[in-house]
């Protein structure tokens, strides 16, 4: 089989990993991809968001599979393209990608359908939105409606934060038409959970849950960011809490989109927050989550390719979808300075021995040599019996692994250590 896959991160070094471990395939073609993930697949230069080209490649390389992992191709309508000139493809169509297209679009989904959330007001008039924060109660979230790379989620610790938030969205366009309508959470408090699940429009399938984290300094300090290392499984999750989630959260969510007309086919991302009043949903993303996707895959013992294929072919049920019971950790290796400002172009040295252990975001190759092109560099990723053993094996990986400026965390998953205790 020759297999596509639309991207170019660590989320999608990973999925690439996962799927050459499938004996049918016999060439990826990763588009972009990046230099760090050269020896897994053949890269093409070809952007993710460029749909048009995106297909005629695959029309003309006779693509047998592709995966459409990214955000903007999906909500772009990747999958209808590629799905409308017979490549069949994972992910959602555009119709249902807009459960993460369009904060306002979830959060109207989830009122009318009775799904837990952060009660919220929505505004399109920048003075209304202000006028409403005078008597808000702070703190108070502020959200982009559109995609915003991730970062268009502010806290408002302050009347004042919440204020420059409202103004820097929707009258400085910091991003784009995404500020264009704004919602106005509330701010909830408890653990957070990712909770990466595979549905064909029928049933749901979760994956082992994780945490990530998402602030650039150690001990939750400093700007967000994508995300600065992730473990699995969340301790806070527990089977009764994975129960209830999918009683009020999953399931009704999954029927809520069929009866949208928007069927969801692909890897529905769910955000929770575990409050005093139960979990409720702070995000859907349409797609894998990174870095979640580099400490989830490498502990699914099925096919992958094959799990994705079934919910393409809508027979998920038939399909089976086993989890290893040990524990995993990913550090993410940055450029010193992300997510503000960084070098790039740095020569990065990735020995053998742990090749197979490091999931590649930001490189290229540059007159021969693998050189950082990207804020988040690298993942280092182990796997152990226990949560302390993967967390230790995470980081001997991080010593191997070599550039100028590296920047980590140092107390990736001590969080969740202590919840285990």
């Amino acid at each position: 089989m020759k297999i596509l896959v639309v991207g170019g991160g660590g989320r999608e070094h990973a999925i690439i990993k996962k799927i050459k471990e499938n004996k049918n395939v016999e060439k990826i073609y990763a588009l972009p991809g990046n230099g760090g993930m050269a020896e897994d697949a053949e890269c093409v230069d070809i952007g993710a968001k460029d749909i048009d080209k995106i297909v005629e490649f695959a029309k003309a390389n006779s693509i047998d599979y592709a995966i459409v992992a990214p955000d903007d191709p999906l909500v772009l309508g990747c999958v209808d393209a590629l799905e409308a000139v017979g490549i069949p493809a994972f992910g959602p169509k555009a119709n249902a990608a807009i459960i993460e297209g369009s904060k306002v679009f979830s959060k109207d989904l989830m009122k009318k359908y009775g799904i837990p959330t952060a009660g919220y007001e929505v505004f399109d008039d920048m003075n209304k939105a202000l006028e409403y924060l005078e008597t808000a109660p702070i703190p108070t979230v502020i959200k982009a409606d559109g995609l915003a790379l991730g970062k268009g989620v502010i806290i408002a610790l302050t009347r004042d934060e919440a204020r420059q938030a409202v103004k820097s969205m929707m009258e400085d366009k910091v991003f784009g038409a995404s500020g264009d309508h704004v919602v106005i959470e509330e701010f909830l408090e408890g653990p957070e959970v990712s909770v990466l699940s595979f549905t064909d429009g029928k049933i749901v399938v979760p994956m082992i849950s994780s945490m990530d984290h998402k602030r650039a300094g150690d001990n939750d300090t400093g700007l967000n960011t994508g995300g600065m290392g992730t473990v699995a499984p969340n301790p806070y999750y527990t089977n009764a809490i994975a129960a209830e989630c999918m009683e009020k959260i999953f399931l009704p969510t999954i029927e809520a989109m069929n009866k949208e007309g928007r069927t969801f086919k692909g890897c529905l991302y769910f955000g929770l927050m575990l409050t005093k009043n139960g979990p409720k949903v702070i995000e859907y993303n349409c797609r894998f989550g990174d870095p979640e996707t580099q400490v989830v895959l490498p502990l699914l013992e099925s096919d992958l390719l094959e799990i994705m294929m079934a919910v393409t072919e809508e027979r998920l049920s038939e399909t089976e979808v086993r989890f290893s019971d040990k524990n995993a950790c990913c550090v993410i290796m940055a450029s010193d300075g992300y997510p503000v400002k960084y070098d790039k172009g740095l020569e990065l040295t990735i020995p053998d021995e742990v090749k197979d252990k490091v999931y590649v975001a930001g490189a290229k190759i540059a007159d021969g040599k693998l050189v950082t092109n990207g804020g988040r560099v690298l993942g280092c990723t182990a796997v152990a019996p226990t949560l302390k053993e993967a967390i230790e094996d995470a980081y001997k990986i991080v010593d191997k692994v070599h550039f100028d400026n590296e920047y980590y965390r140092h107390d990736i998953g001590q969080r969740a250590l202590k919840a285990t205790v």
